[in-house]
């Protein structure tokens, strides 16, 4: 009958194995116009100070503080106004004692004041500024590095670059940026059976799902998919190919992994390069390839899904998902998809010894089981979240609570 699963594992030693695996970060310095969603790889320190200068944060009146003390609508202080300075112009002169430089917001401060009056709070007559209320020192003005000090930590390693954080990279002159590189997903779907959706269909022929779920997947983890031709289920098909992108950070293939006369896919990894786990005791996705093709410096991970979408796309957010958002980076930034808890429909039963991932429908804090197979496609439509049923557990009550994990709100 062919040989069967290697060593048909539980699913917390498989995800133990995963974690495990070897991950190298590789860095690239991009433009800042195209970091946007990008991970900073160091540490960003100011190199100058925020702001560079003292400016006015307001439209009004520079003057000395003490000036305007006592200042009044009933009886202004008459300052003598001795220049216009607006923003990006440098103010010549300087404001002594009963003078006044008139400025814009953003506009340097002129030497010898050390506060704004706002313009609400004044008028004019002539070359002179009647002042109705007074000003403590340092008001309406950002006075040199209050906001950053040349040398503080700007952004953190790890940070992502979101539009408010690309504008503080601005704020500094900076006009490229030291990111995490993407890394490269190969996806690979691999079965006699599989046409492309341009194709027309033939009798005994199936349009492949794989290829688009698995791409837009991988891209939800913050990885780049690269796209593969469908694949013929036999030796030499899959190890040309998986050969053809070795220069990919990880493989995902689909099909090709069930044991007995299909199973070609651990035959090639076997004879590239080391087969870590072959089977994992769960319901979908029991037949689940994970390996290692030799490479110069890190090995390139492979992971083997099965070849029905369901088993396929669960499988990859239970175990190939965590890593590769833990590989890009954005492990910490994700939506995680946070888990809520709902009550069950109706009465569901599982078979002992297996962890079941069930897929489910959410209407308000209710959750209906899709009992359907892992080939029946209406179930994508169908399905909003899953949850895990235990190795262990057997019957789970109408009305009982369960945890279910959203399949949507991704990265």
């Amino acid at each position: 009958m062919g040989k069967v699963f290697l060593n048909v594992m539980d699913p917390d030693e498989v995800k133990k194995i995963i974690e495990s695996l070897q991950i190298q970060r590789k860095i690239e310095n991009v433009p800042l116009s195209d970091v946007y969603q990008r991970l900073l790889a160091e540490d960003i320190y100011a190199s100058i100070d925020l702001p560079p200068f003292d400016r006015s944060a307001m439209d009004g009146y520079a003057v000395c503080a003490q000036d305007t003390f006592g200042a009044s609508e009933d009886d202004p202080v008459s300052l003598d106004l001795i220049e216009k300075v607006g923003a990006g112009n440098v103010p010549l002169k300087k404001v002594g004692e009963g003078r006044c430089t008139e400025v814009g917001t953003g506009a340097p401060m002129p030497e010898g004041a050390d506060a704004v009056v706002m313009v609400e709070f004044t008028d004019s007559h002539d070359d002179r500024i009647l002042i109705s209320e007074a000003v403590a020192p340092g008001a309406n003005m950002a006075a040199c590095g209050s906001d950053m000090k040349k040398g503080e930590l700007l952004l953190s390693k790890g940070t992502l670059l979101t539009p408010e954080k690309i504008g503080v990279l601005s704020a500094i002159g900076i006009s490229t940026a030291p990111v995490f590189v993407k890394p490269t997903v190969a996806v690979i779907s691999t079965g006699n059976e599989l046409i492309k959706p341009d194709q027309e269909l033939q009798y005994g022929k199936l349009y492949d799902i794989n290829s688009e779920t698995i791409s837009n997947a991988v891209k939800s983890c913050g990885c780049i998919p690269l796209y593969s031709e469908i694949v013929k289920d036999d030796y030499d098909s899959i190890k040309s190919k998986i050969n053809e992108f070795k220069h990919a950070d990880v493989i995902i293939t689909s099909g090709g992994t069930s044991a007995g006369a299909g199973d070609v896919l651990r035959r090639v990894v076997d004879d590239m390069g080391r087969v870590l786990v072959h089977g994992i005791s769960v319901k979908p996705g029991k037949p689940t390839l994970i390996g290692t093709l030799p490479d110069e410096n890190v090995d390139i991970i492979l992971f083997g899904l099965p070849g029905y979408p369901i088993s396929a796309l669960m499988i990859f957010e239970s175990f190939v998902a965590p890593f590769l958002r833990e590989m890009s980076g954005v492990s910490g930034y994700v939506n995680k998809k946070e888990s809520f808890v709902v009550k069950l429909a109706h009465r569901y039963h599982s078979a002992r010894g297996r962890s079941h991932l069930v897929l489910v429908k959410i209407k308000g804090d209710v959750a209906s089981p899709i009992l359907k197979d892992s080939g029946a496609i209406t179930a994508f439509a169908e399905a909003d979240a899953y949850f895990e049923v235990p190795k262990n557990v057997e019957i789970i009550e109408k009305d009982e609570e369960i945890e279910v994990i959203p399949l949507s709100g991704l990265f």
